[in-house]
């Protein structure tokens, strides 16, 4: 009945979909050539052939069937001719007009044949069908005719481009042969071998597309996923898989007698079981890979996706994060050659030292330098085989495997520049690969990659211990700075104490000196065990400890005057070195000035938020090249012997600690002004805001 969903009809509107969707991706990937202008349009051609019959199978519109048969004949063999003739010089069978005759004639004929057809209906309808079938049968003759043409005539060591081709449109052609011979001889048509046709067409279109990704000068780029690839044989391979194990359940239940349910119950299940297993193994997965790559693929390897995961297993991405580096790098290379298993020696010193396993046992002990394996790699840059090692040593000069490889196949090197960074180990691989020059450029264009990891990870722990010595160091120069300091006051005790001794007052001073000498040492001391740096610290009263590093300096001259002072100003910081750097700022100021000079201490509010603390004097000044490349550099002073070069620098950087900031005003013989910025504590601003409420 027309419109019924027959066989016929599924079959060959399978065919077109499937050339339509071929055509599609062709299409896209056309960059203007010939050879690819013909492939498309021969693809359209059986698109609409297989439209044509599918239409035939549900309304019967025989003028759509009889035009589609010579057009899709028609449009192979033109493309099969253009094959041809990009390769004509090389002729070995027939010239290539002789071909080009006798795809003319075949289709020729095709068409005489369907416009003599009414004419023959009218001699008897065996003697239409046996004309239609013979202008078929000469067409597909001559399709076979060009693909072997083809075949023969493409140089043995480039066969693996157009095999497809070949495979493809020989299904066809030979469907063709089959069909139209058996027609020609009983003057009609097998139904269901007809039906079957378009299921046959579409079989031929992946192997087309592969064929047309494997030859770039037809101008197509086109891309067949190799994880489609995969996913599409495993779900083949399942689907066939299955239909054995129900066929030979059925068969079992039929012959098993009494126990032949039972029989196809425990079959199934154990079949069911050993596909699970094949799912799960790592070993299978392999296999299928590696078939695939070697069979479908004109290049083993997927280097956009390889290099994707190389990427994101040395970065830590996915399942891999939070494993140590030297695990990382030695299972993204045993991923290139599905090995289960890794090790990575890295550089230290004159030796490698074992980094790290993957899915294997640690190694203990240390690779020599001088190991002569690990010479021969370092110098020649080789990826070894130790399989091919213990069996052919003459290619290594002679080389015995090393104890130390244990049952590792692969040695990869890891150079970084011209050095060795490190040597990576791999287990047996699952498969059995084939260490040809694609999958050892790989394993060494990886190994690099890896390296510069290796060597950047090393480099980041080398930088974070030597900034862990700076700090230490930076602290232990502010600690020695505040000792001179310290000295300095104890010397001017023991100086003054011979004089002074008797005097009840000086006793008293000198004891609270000395006291606040060994506060501030054990403040010191607490710092250096920490190793902390000057820290924000505590509310503390600004104002106070400007009174008190006023009233500390002036013993020396020209003595140091608080000519404005705002009291209650708390900030934020660390106490003791606040007075200690405001201290050392006055003390600068009176070096730089004469005895009857002026140092003027201030202290006020800048804004809401701020505080500022003024130290200025009439000295010798500075010029502001001075201050701008030296005045702030650590360890730079023009005191001689007697200075350190840090009062400066520690004065700004523990006012930046605090969010605060130093500024600088200064020239020549007119004095210098430091200001010392600080924000107010929270107490502070708050304290306010409550009280203008």
């Amino acid at each position: 009945m027309a419109g019924t969903l027959t066989p016929a009809l599924v079959s060959h509107g399978l065919a077109a979909l499937a050339f339509l969707a071929l055509a599609g991706v062709l299409a896209a990937g056309w960059r203007g050539r010939q050879a690819g202008a013909w492939l498309i349009a021969a693809a359209v051609a059986t698109a609409l052939w297989g439209v044509a019959l599918a239409a035939h199978a549900a309304w019967r519109p025989a003028a759509l069937l009889l035009l589609a048969e010579p057009l899709r004949h028609a449009a192979w063999m033109a493309f099969l001719l253009q094959v041809l003739a990009a390769g004509a010089s090389g002729w070995r069978r027939m010239p290539l007009p002789v071909l080009l005759a006798a795809a003319a004639v075949a289709v020729m004929a095709e068409l005489a044949a369907v416009g003599a057809l009414p004419l023959l209906k009218a001699l008897g309808g065996q003697t239409a069908a046996r004309t239609f079938f013979g202008a078929q049968l000469l067409a597909a003759v001559v399709l076979l005719l060009l693909v072997e043409q083809v075949w023969r005539n493409t140089r043995t060591d480039r066969r693996w481009a157009v095999k497809y081709l070949c495979v493809a449109l020989g299904l066809m052609g030979g469907y063709d042969v089959f069909l139209a011979a058996n027609g020609l001889l009983v003057g009609a048509v097998d139904p269901n071998a007809w039906a079957a046709r378009g299921a046959v067409v579409a079989l031929a279109a992946p192997l087309l597309a592969v064929a047309a990704a494997r030859n770039p000068q037809w101008s197509l780029d086109v891309f067949v996923s190799r994880r489609m690839a995969m996913h599409t044989a495993t779900l083949l391979g399942t689907g066939a898989y299955l239909l054995a194990m129900a066929a030979a359940g059925q068969w079992i239940r039929a012959t098993g007698g009494s126990w032949g349910t039972v029989a196809q119950i425990a079959f199934l299940a154990g079949a069911l079981a050993v596909l699970a297993l094949l799912f799960v193994s790592g070993g299978a997965r392999a296999r299928l890979r590696v078939f695939l790559d070697k069979h479908f693929f004109s290049y083993r390897y997927d280097y956009r996706e390889e290099w994707l995961r190389l990427t994101d297993a040395l970065s830590g991405a996915g399942e891999q994060a939070g494993m140590p580096l030297a695990e990382r790098v030695g299972r993204a290379l045993a991923a290139l050659v599905e090995s289960p298993g890794a090790v990575v020696w890295r550089r230290e010193g004159r030796g490698y030292e074992p980094a790290g396993a993957w899915n294997l046992p640690l190694p203990e002990g240390r690779l020599r330098e001088d190991d002569p394996l690990l010479r021969l790699m370092a110098e020649r840059g080789w990826v070894v085989d130790l399989g091919e090692l213990r069996d052919r040593p003459e290619r290594y000069g002679g080389l015995a495997p090393p104890a130390w490889c244990g049952r590792l196949r692969f040695l990869v090197p890891l150079f970084h520049g011209e050095a060795l960074a490190g040597v990576a180990g791999l287990a047996q691989p699952r498969v059995d690969v084939e260490l040809d020059w694609e999958t050892r450029d790989l394993l060494r264009t990886a190994g690099r990659q890896a390296a510069s990891y290796l060597v950047l990870e090393q480099a980041a722990a080398a930088l974070t211990e030597a900034r862990q010595f700076e700090a230490f160091n930076r602290l232990a120069a502010v600690v020695v700075h505040d000792l001179k300091n310290l000295i300095a006051q104890l010397d001017l005790v023991v100086r003054n104490a011979e004089r002074h001794r008797g005097n009840p007052e000086f006793m008293d001073d000198a004891m609270d000196t000395v006291a606040n000498a060994v506060r501030r040492m054990g403040r010191l001391m607490e710092q250096l065990r920490s190793a902390r740096a000057c820290a924000a610290g505590e509310p503390v009263n600004l104002s106070e400890a400007v009174e008190r590093a006023v009233a500390a300096r002036t013993q020396s001259r020209p003595a140091p005057r608080l000519v404005a002072h705002e009291p209650g100003l708390w900030i934020r910081a660390e106490r003791e070195r606040l007075q200690a750097v405001i201290e050392h700022l006055i003390q600068n100021a009176q070096e730089a000035t004469s005895a009857d000079g002026r140092v003027e201490v201030s202290l006020a509010r800048a804004g809401e938020r701020e505080a500022v603390v003024e130290i200025r004097d009439d000295g010798v000044g500075m010029t502001p090249e001075f201050v701008r490349e030296r005045l702030f550099r650590p360890f730079d002073t023009t005191k001689g012997v007697t200075g350190m070069g840090i009062g400066a620098y520690e004065a700004r950087e523990f006012a930046r600690a605090a969010g605060g900031e130093v500024e600088v005003e200064s020239a020549p013989g007119e004095g210098t002004v430091f200001r010392l910025r600080f924000p107010l504590a929270a107490v502070e601003v708050g304290a306010r805001a409550e009280a203008a409420s």
